[in-house]
């Protein structure tokens, strides 16, 4: 059996810092084929002798205008990928910056986000000095966000499973946009699903293990999967980033 493992890197970094702690080392270094392979070898694929076929990274470069170390540590990091044969196929997307508008809020004990409304110490008074109890904070931030690798993820897996170019895939994501590619792949072949990140697994991308095909399998990553698949901290000339 041909397995296909197509990575979203945006949901697998931000995952793995919160499960591994932010200002941690050891985790950044992620050698993705050999995280595929414990996966595949973990408790819940049970695909019997199916191997690796390939792993396609999903992900977007850092701007080096907003962040030059960054982008200076993400090109060391692909560029270590690609020489230690960690990846088959880069697809990259890339980030957008704009400014947002939106009320201003905090979360509940569920994440939920709670407006922020005017009361006492802090009241709101219109034009003619009258008070507007309740009335909502406006801000606006700036707002950076990754663009392409949902659809980059839906698109290499359907593509590979259609044209029979696996047998399998794992995908590694928790966003809840990969709902119809997730489902209907499940028609096709045999698909496990990781969960990198410390939330419950987006309820859009649960099933049952018979539905379709069969043999479905569900997984959510741990900090030890994740130090546990870390490429050397020299590739060929190219060393791991100190603070990594």
């Amino acid at each position: 059996m041909r397995v296909g493992v197509y990575v979203d890197g945006f949901n697998l970094y931000y995952g793995a810092r919160s499960i591994c702690g932010r200002s941690t080392p050891g985790w950044r270094w992620l050698d993705l084929r050999a995280l595929s392979e414990n996966l595949l070898r973990g408790p819940g694929a049970q695909w019997g002798s199916a191997t690796i076929e390939r792993v396609v990274y999903c992900t977007a470069r850092v701007s080096g205008a907003e962040n030059p170390q960054g982008q200076h540590d993400q090109d060391t990091y692909l560029r270590a990928l690609r020489r230690h044969g960690a990846v088959d196929e880069f697809a990259m997307g890339n980030y957008v910056t704009r400014v947002a508008t939106a009320p201003l809020a905090t979360p509940d004990r569920r994440g939920r986000p709670q407006l922020t409304r005017a009361d006492w110490p802090l009241q709101v008074r219109d034009s003619h000095g009258a008070d507007v109890p309740g009335a909502t904070f406006m801000a606006s931030v700036a707002r950076r966000e990754e663009k392409g690798s949902d659809v980059n993820v839906a698109a290499h897996l359907l593509i590979d499973v259609l044209t029979k170019r696996v047998d399998a895939a794992i995908v590694i994501s928790n966003d809840s946009d990969l709902e119809f590619p997730v489902r209907h792949v499940r028609t096709l072949v045999p698909l496990g699903l990781v969960n990198p990140t410390p939330g419950y697994r987006a309820g859009k991308l649960a099933g049952d293990r018979d539905d379709g095909v069969g043999g479905h399998w569900w997984y959510h990553l741990t900090d030890t999967d994740v130090r546990g698949a870390q490429l050397p901290e020299q590739v060929a000339h190219i060393r791991r980033p100190e603070s990594w």
